[in-house]
């Protein structure tokens, strides 16, 4: 349930109808099913923020949901693969070159 909260987004909270004003479920009065997802939901997003490196943190961490926050860290990290592969490309060569 907590890869699904990274992968399809949080749990989308029901809402009741209250003296004519809707508003949303509190946390006591969802069902087990989706108490758990909501639960899973906080779990990924902590997951994910523990194993940051503090400059990706700095720049991720204002994002609470998880689907997001994922989505944000395989941006900036795109870029790590790419110079990554930049310098091995400049290595290969430099070593030809040897």
């Amino acid at each position: 349930m907590i890869l699904e909260s990274v992968e399809h987004g949080p749990l989308l909270w029901p809402t009741v109808k209250e003296n004519g004003v809707t508003r949303s479920k509190k946390y006591s009065e969802l069902s087990a099913t989706k108490a758990i997802q909501a639960d899973c939901d906080v779990k990924a997003t902590n997951i994910i923020l523990q194993g940051l490196l503090l400059e990706v943190y700095a720049l991720v961490s204002t994002h609470k949901v998880a689907k997001e926050l994922w989505e944000r860290i395989q941006m900036l990290m795109q870029g790590t693969s790419l110079t990554k592969q930049e310098r091995e490309c400049k290595l290969y060569d430099e070593f030809d070159k040897f």
